[in-house]
C-alpha cells in the first residue's frame, strides 16, 4: 500500500452555483492550505492542512506552491481526428464537413496515422488541464482502438465509441449498419470498463444516420444498457432542415433518436442551439444530457446556445461545456468558458427588454450570465452530473475517488482574458493571484 500527500491551495465545488443566485460561492469550497491524501491511486482524505496531516503522521507530502489545485477539467464533446484540422476557415457546418472533416478522418483508417493523431491529441488535452473527455473517432474502428489504448497507458478516463455514419458523407467515408454493429459489439467487448475506459454507443448526427444504422444503435443499447450514448443534435440551421427530410415522420430532431429509444440519463447531445422549449423539457423530463460547444458554435456561425433556458430550474437540463476541437478552433476549456461567457451575455441582451419587449425574460436572461462560479463548476463537478458517470471531479465531494498517474497538471499556459486568471472568492476568501493547477480522478 502506497500513501502520499498533496500539499497546496486547493478551489473546487460541493454544490450547483445556479442554485445559489447572489450566493454563488456558498457552491464554492477553498482551502488556502489543504492537503489531498491519496492511497494506491484513490483519494482517501481531503480537507485543511493541520487536520488532515494530524490524522496522517509520516506520510511523503509534495508541497505544490504558487498554484492553485483545482479538479481536472471534464471536455464533453471533442472529435480525436479533427486534430491536425483544428481552425480550417471558412464554411458552415455542412459543408465543413465535407470539405475538411470527412478528408481527414479518412486518413485514421492508417494505424500509423491514427496513432499519432492519438498522441497529439492527449498531449493538447493534459497540457489544457483536461483530464477526461468524452470524443467522437470517426467511421473506421482503427481510430477508437488506438485511442482508448493510449488513454489506458495514460490511466485517463475516456468515453468514446466507434463513429457510425451510413449517409450524406463520401462513399468510402460511410458504413453499413451492419458493420457497424458487429465492431461496435467488439469495441465493447474489448474496451468497456475496461480499466477507466467507457463506452458511448455513437451515431454521428441523425442527418448521416439512416433508420437502419439508428436500429443498430437501439439494439446495441439494449443489449448493453450500460453504455453511454453520445451524438450531436440541433447543431446547424440546414443540418436540422436535412434532419427533417431524412426522418419525415418524426416532428423535431431530439424525436428521431426518441423514436430508437436512445434517449435517457446516459445521452449526451452535442450543441442543442436550436432545440425547441418542448425539447429542452422532454431531455429534463427523460435525465438526457445537453452538451454545450460555444467556441464551435462561434467559429462555424452556428448560432447561440440558450444557456438559460438550459438551466431553468422548472425543467432543468443536464448540461456539460465541450471544446468540439476541430470545430472548436482550441483544446483550452478555459477558453471554452471565455466563449461561453460571451454566448450568455448576447442572450442576456436579447432577453432583457432592450431588443424586444415582448420577449422580455428577466430570470432566464440572468441564467445566461456565466459567473466564474458557473463557468468552473461547469467544466467540473456538472460534468460528471451530466453524464452519471464516475468521472467525478476529484475535489467535489471527499469520496474515495481514483486519481489518475497524470495527476498533477499545469491548467493553461495562456488562460482566456475573459476568465479571471485565478478561481473567484471563495467563502470570504481573498483573491489569490496564483495559478491553476488540475489533477484528475
Amino acid at each position: 500500500m502506497s500513501t502520499i500527500g498533496i500539499r497546496g491551495t486547493f478551489f473546487d465545488f460541493i454544490d450547483d452555483p445556479w442554485k445559489h443566485v447572489g450566493k454563488e460561492q456558498d457552491a464554492a469550497r477553498f482551502h488556502k492550505d489543504g492537503l489531498l491524501v491519496v492511497t494506491d491511486g484513490i483519494i482517501a482524505d481531503f480537507g485543511p492542512y493541520e487536520r488532515v496531516a494530524a490524522a496522517h503522521p509520516g506520510i511523503v507530502i509534495s508541497h505544490i506552491k504558487d498554484r492553485i489545485i483545482v479538479p481536472g477539467f471534464i471536455d464533453g464533446h471533442i472529435h480525436l481526428p479533427q486534430t491536425r484540422i483544428l481552425g480550417a476557415f471558412g464554411e458552415q457546418l455542412l459543408p465543413w464537413l465535407q470539405t475538411w472533416v470527412y478528408p481527414e478522418e479518412l486518413k485514421y483508417k492508417d494505424r500509423d496515422y491514427a496513432r499519432e493523431g492519438v498522441k497529439r491529441f492527449l498531449d493538447a488535452l493534459l497540457a489544457s488541464g483536461t483530464t477526461t473527455c468524452q470524443a467522437f473517432t470517426s467511421s473506421s474502428p482503427v481510430a477508437t482502438e488506438e485511442l482508448f489504448e493510449e488513454a489506458a497507458r495514460r490511466n485517463m478516463r475516456v468515453i468514446s465509441g466507434l463513429t457510425g455514419i451510413d449517409r450524406n458523407a463520401p462513399a468510402e467515408f460511410i458504413d453499413t449498419p451492419e458493420n457497424f454493429y458487429r465492431d461496435s459489439k467488439r469495441l465493447i467487448a474489448t474496451y468497456h470498463n475496461k480499466g477507466r475506459n467507457l463506452y458511448a454507443i455513437t451515431p454521428r448526427f441523425a442527418y448521416g444516420a439512416s433508420p437502419d444504422l439508428l436500429k443498430a444503435c437501439q439494439r446495441l443499447k439494449h443489449e448493453h444498457p450500460d453504455c453511454w450514448v453520445n451524438t450531436h443534435i440541433s447543431e446547424n440551421p440546414s443540418e436540422c432542415r436535412g434532419v427533417l427530410v431524412e426522418h419525415p415522420d418524426c416532428e423535431d430532431y431530439l424525436g428521431v433518436y426518441e423514436k430508437f429509444d436512445l434517449v435517457g440519463p446516459k445521452f449526451s447531445g452535442g450543441h442543442g442551439v436550436y432545440l425547441t422549449n418542448g425539447e429542452f423539457r422532454r431531455m429534463s423530463k427523460k435525465g438526457a444530457a445537453v452538451v454545450f460547444c460555444p467556441c464551435s458554435n462561434l467559429f462555424l456561425g452556428s448560432g447561440l446556445f440558450r444557456l438559460g433556458r438550459a438551466t431553468d430550474p422548472e425543467h432543468r437540463v443536464k448540461m456539460s461545456f465541450g471544446t468540439d476541437m476541430g470545430g472548436g478552433n482550441r483544446f483550452s476549456m478555459i477558453q471554452v468558458l471565455d466563449d461561453a461567457y460571451k454566448v450568455g451575455m448576447c442572450n442576456n441582451t436579447m432577453l432583457d427588454g432592450s431588443i424586444d419587449p415582448v420577449r422580455k425574460d428577466l430570470a432566464e436572461a440572468e441564467r445566461n450570465k456565466l459567473s466564474p462560479y458557473r463557468g468552473f463548476w461547469s467544466i467540473t463537478l456538472a460534468a460528471p452530473k451530466a453524464s452519471t458517470s464516475t468521472t467525478s471531479s476529484a475535489t467535489s465531494r471527499p469520496a474515495r475517488k481514483p486519481i489518475s498517474s497524470r495527476s498533477i497538471r499545469t491548467a493553461a499556459r495562456s488562460p482566456s482574458r475573459g476568465i479571471s486568471r485565478s478561481p473567484p472568492r471563495a467563502a470570504g476568501r481573498a483573491r489569490s493571484r496564483k495559478r491553476p493547477t488540475c489533477f484528475s480522478a
